[in-house]
């Protein structure tokens, strides 16, 4: 009987084997994957990017199985799509939650980092990290993406991120390297983005990254949309000459005061 146990498993291992590279199960598989709640392409790697636990899973699962097409991989990934959807509707994710996006970036850091050389400009870059980040986090925001000299980061409204973007600014002045005094421009925008594993993307994202862009040096500016939705008075300007390639010609922005 012993003996028998072994050989069973043998062939009940190739039969999953078979099962599992049947393209007819496959393309069963992904049907029934296409009328679950959640994204029918879950699996790929922006969607598997997050930390949160199906990311997580997401990941290993698509290394395990990424050298060829798999039923179980489909199957495994239809668990996962609505275990990530299920988690986004009950609050643990973002989903179609209404944030305000910030974006930072430095100005003039490229052109003097060509001339200071990479030990200067990773010093810079590391202690504006140190002065900015944890400003970000005191305000209740997340930073979602570094970007070269700049960042990207969520937050559960407005005057929060706004507050951290002014911080951050003063926080900046203290910074000098090799007689360099890094300037920062911050936008920052309200609206329901996209999220896909780790990261945002959509329109909003757009607008945002625009705002900042259309900033000046040690400036934060802030989208009618964003200063709609303070919940304090905050001082700040309109800015009246605005241009921004790929924002909407009717946005209105607003400078905000940096203490």
């Amino acid at each position: 009987m012993a003996t028998d146990n072994p050989a069973r498993s043998k062939r009940l291992a190739e039969a999953l084997r078979r099962a599992d590279a049947d393209p007819r199960l496959q393309r069963l598989a992904q049907a029934v994957r296409s009328r679950l709640p959640g994204d029918a392409l879950y699996g790929d790697p922006l969607s598997v990017a997050g930390d949160d636990p199906p990311g997580v899973l997401g990941r290993r699962l698509a290394a395990l199985s990424a050298q060829r097409p798999s039923a179980l991989r489909e199957v495994g990934f239809g668990a996962l799509q609505v275990w990530q959807t299920l988690s986004e509707a009950q609050g643990r994710g973002h989903g179609d939650r209404e944030l305000a996006i910030l974006f930072t970036d430095l100005v003039g850091f490229s052109s003097w980092a060509l001339e200071a050389g990479d030990t200067p400009a990773v010093d810079l870059l590391r202690q504006v990290g140190q002065g900015l980040e944890p400003v970000i986090a005191e305000e209740g925001g997340r930073v979602v993406k570094r970007l070269g000299d700049g960042l990207m980061a969520v937050f559960g409204d407005a005057g929060s991120a706004i507050e951290a973007a002014c911080r951050g600014q003063a926080a900046l002045r203290a910074i000098s390297v090799d007689g360099y005094e890094p300037s920062m421009r911050a936008g920052v925008h309200v609206g329901r983005p996209r999220k896909l594993g780790g990261d945002y993307f959509g329109v909003d994202v757009n607008i945002a990254a625009r705002v900042a862009a259309a900033a000046g040096a040690g400036e934060v500016l802030v989208s009618e949309a964003a200063r709609e939705r303070l919940d304090v008075d905050l001082p700040m300007r309109r800015r009246w000459r605005f241009s921004a390639k790929g924002a909407p010609k009717d946005l209105r922005v607003y400078a905000a005061t940096v203490g």
